[in-house]
């Protein structure tokens, strides 16, 4: 198995059985992750080079105009795609295995957890995952604390309150909060 054929897997939206080959690659994939992070986190570093770890970690060029302020964690890397002027405060963790796109423009806050792994319901299946990506538009503000769950998309100027977790997808331009978070109001800006 390779990075293309277990992207394509997961992209699809395939079943990572527990101790199939899918589910060996993924946890191998993650001990490389894993180093990267630490190194990231271990001590200082300018953010040219912060950047340039981000690229070994998630395998592609990360623009000029992105910061991330560590510690910052994943579990996978590889399926990790930032857009233009992303900002990603301190102490975010995101398990992007199953797919996390960040748009231009967008603001995570410190502590934010994105998720796209579900485990199966079947005690015996447990070790059985489901991939569902997790979309972020263009100028999205994720407070302090957010969670986002697998197969969300969070539409362009969404602003989504602190320590909410949003589990159904997010209209553009509205401002949501709560846990579950629901819809507060239009955000009175429309994102162009």
């Amino acid at each position: 198995m390779n990075l293309h054929d277990f992207l394509a897997h997961v992209d699809a939206g395939a079943l990572i059985e527990g101790g199939s080959p899918h589910h060996q690659f993924m946890h191998d994939a993650a001990q490389e992750a894993f180093a990267i992070t630490a190194e990231l986190n271990s001590r200082h570093h300018a953010p040219d080079e912060v950047r340039a770890l981000l690229a070994r970690l998630t395998g592609r060029d990360v623009d000029d105009t992105v910061t991330v302020f560590p510690p910052f964690h994943s579990e996978f890397g590889k399926n990790l795609h930032l857009g233009k002027n992303v900002f990603i405060n301190l102490g975010c963790r995101f398990q992007d295995t199953g797919g996390i796109t960040i748009g231009d423009d967008t603001l995570v806050g410190h502590g934010a957890t994105l998720t796209t792994l579900n485990h199966a319901l079947d005690p015996d299946r447990r070790a059985d995952m489901q991939p569902a990506p997790i979309v972020i538009g263009r100028k999205v503000w994720l407070g302090a604390n957010v969670t986002v769950v697998p197969g969300v998309t969070i539409g362009d100027g969404a602003v989504v309150g602190a320590g909410s977790v949003v589990t159904k997808d997010v209209p553009a331009d509205t401002i949501i909060a709560g846990v579950p978070a629901r819809v507060i109001r239009a955000t009175g800006y429309q994102t162009m």
